[in-house]
């Protein structure tokens, strides 16, 4: 099984668009460790491919990355993607959805409140269902990803809630200091696999890791983690935002609460930080932050990086 990032930063990408802080700058004026919002791609066979989230850059992402590009034989209008999973309904992983509007037949997986979010927006409905069928994702099953036609693809997941929270535009404003968490399903994380392949578990969002999460992923050939922020106040300190991570329903790196540390009894093959944000200093190769994550055991992701299991 192929597993590509194909956008590795969380929302807003990197630099993001409006911020001018030190690190933003850096990337922006030395072009180096540019990258789009989260997404990851999987293939079986290497023809076919499921994507995980469907960001804004998916136009971008699609561009750089040629086995998401329809084959010089393929038909005039044709992509080698089958089908699209959100893991939830942030903007940042249902938007480039829109982008997927040429009547080109795939399918969506998505929970049963991830659909809902979709089906109360009109806007999707420029994905006709006739051509690009929703499917509800039971939390539990093991499920094999088909395509629009029904045709299996090889890569085959499981899906499970993970603490998390509700989408930020669900969010109801007039209640600023109400809980919007939520374990229920509108956060999930995914273990996929192929026929013959080990194992990946891809969490791009996790709140909290609790006794449950680290017995599911011990023994994992591979961890994709949510990597969004170092510390929990990082934007605060920053001065470009007031929520911590744990407002934004983001466990940080570091600190003894943090994935690091729960983390470093749980055997893993590989683990890997992804989702990472604009204000995370570990985007910083010659940073300290950088340097701890490395010496814990953990990689960074980054744009373009392929996995073969």
């Amino acid at each position: 099984m192929r597993l590509k990032v194909i956008g590795s930063a969380a929302g807003g990408g990197f630099p993001q668009w409006n911020c001018n802080d030190r690190l933003n700058r850096l990337a922006r004026e030395q072009g180096v460790g540019e990258r789009t919002q989260s997404s990851l791609a999987a293939s079986a066979d290497g023809n076919g491919w499921v994507l995980f989230n469907a960001s804004p850059d998916i136009r971008q992402q699609i561009s750089k990355t040629p086995e998401l590009q329809p084959a010089a034989e393929a038909p005039l209008r044709s992509t080698p993607i089958r089908a699209v999973v959100l893991t939830n309904a942030d903007v940042d992983h249902v938007a480039g959805l829109l982008s997927l509007r040429e009547r080109q037949p795939f399918a969506i997986y998505a929970t049963g409140q991830v659909l809902a979010v979709l089906d109360a927006n009109p806007i999707f409905n420029v994905l006709d269902r006739a051509i690009v069928p929703r499917r509800v994702l039971h939390l539990g099953d093991v499920l094999e990803i088909c395509g629009a036609d029904g045709q299996e693809t090889g890569v085959r997941i499981e899906s499970f809630a993970v603490p998390g929270k509700v989408a930020l535009y669900l969010e109801n404003s007039a209640m600023p200091e109400a809980d919007f968490s939520s374990d229920s399903g509108d956060t999930i994380g995914l273990r996929i696999t192929a026929e013959g392949c080990g194992e990946a578990f891809y969490i791009p969002g996790c709140a909290r890791i609790d006794e449950d999460l680290c017995l599911r992923l011990e023994g994992a050939d591979l961890l994709l983690f949510d990597g969004t922020v170092y510390t929990d106040d990082e934007m605060i300190s920053a001065g470009v935002g007031q929520k911590t991570g744990g407002r934004m329903g983001h466990l940080a790196m570091s600190g003894e609460a943090g994935s690091i540390a729960a983390l470093a009894d749980v055997m893993v093959g590989r683990r890997i930080f992804i989702h990472v944000n604009n204000t995370n200093l570990v985007l910083d190769e010659h940073s300290a932050e950088h340097a701890a994550v490395r010496e814990a055991g953990w990689e960074i992701a980054h744009d373009g990086m392929e996995i073969r299991l």
